[in-house]
């Protein structure tokens, strides 16, 4: 026989149901190591009203078809036989209540599960404590412990909600982050361009600088000799005055 997975819910022994491939119960459960999925939230099971007011109904059956309804047994096929086990329906004392407490630390330890964050770990093994923890309260209170499934149920259908917003979080900021990253490429490119057509402009800056520079240069050496030959023309100009002065006053003085 397989060995039952182990778990921090309390199952009932093992017992062989069918040794053919018959169809398993609806009800029933397979047995799984994996942790455990969340499941949809739907109407809680009401507990089983009795037939007739004149039958006695036996507590103890009552409590098994409720824990049932709550919590269904796993089943599974070895060598074409089917294997049940059902939940465990012993009332829990004080001891066994410490007891979950110490497995659940330790397995927590074992399975090196993330004390902080999200961790499938953690949340498998606290998903059983909350089973095991049902299971007790249903055995004493079934009105209480279908209250306490519809919390759980709840609660999950809450973490679901949270994951599905985590996985479109996730995703949009992958988009977001190839955008920005082909945006990056882009604005890359761009500045490339942006440089080289600064480095065009100041080489045109300094081109006209130059020749800015080399036109001061002609027209400051024209513009001396420019000055210097109006100063030579203007000498040359009082030189001839002066002569021919000379010459009139020469002319005029023999006469008198």
């Amino acid at each position: 026989m397989i060995p039952p997975a182990d778990s921090l819910l309390r199952y009932e022994t093992p017992v062989l149901v069918s040794r053919n491939t018959e169809k398993r119960s609806p009800k029933a459960r397979p047995l799984k190591v994996s942790p455990q999925q969340p499941v949809s939230a739907g109407p809680v099971p009401p507990p089983p009203k009795p037939k007739s007011s004149s039958t006695s109904v036996d507590p103890t059956k009552q409590a098994e078809e409720i824990l049932n309804a709550i919590l269904p047994p796993r089943e599974w096929m070895e060598e074409n036989q089917l294997w049940v086990q059902q939940v465990s329906s012993t009332p829990s004392t004080r001891m066994d209540v410490v007891h979950l407490q110490e497995q659940l630390d330790l397995k927590l330890q074992q399975r090196q599960a993330r004390e902080t964050g999200i961790c499938p770990v953690r949340r498998e093994l606290y998903s059983q404590c909350f089973d095991e923890l049902i299971r007790e309260v249903t055995i004493n209170c079934a009105e209480r412990g279908l209250l306490l499934l519809r919390v759980r149920d709840e609660i999950r259908m809450t973490i679901a909600a949270y994951q599905t917003l985590y996985e479109s979080s996730v995703a949009f900021g992958m988009r977001k982050a190839l955008q920005a990253e082909q945006g990056k490429s882009d604005m890359e490119k761009r500045i490339v361009e942006l440089e080289e057509e600064k480095r065009d402009l100041e080489r045109q800056v300094n081109e006209q600088k130059a020749k800015c520079d080399a036109i001061e240069k002609r027209e400051t050496e024209r513009r001396q000799v420019e000055e210097k030959k109006h100063t030579e023309e203007v000498q040359f100009l009082k030189r001839t005055n002066q002569q021919l002065k000379a010459q009139l006053e020469g002319i005029i003085a023999p006469k008198k």
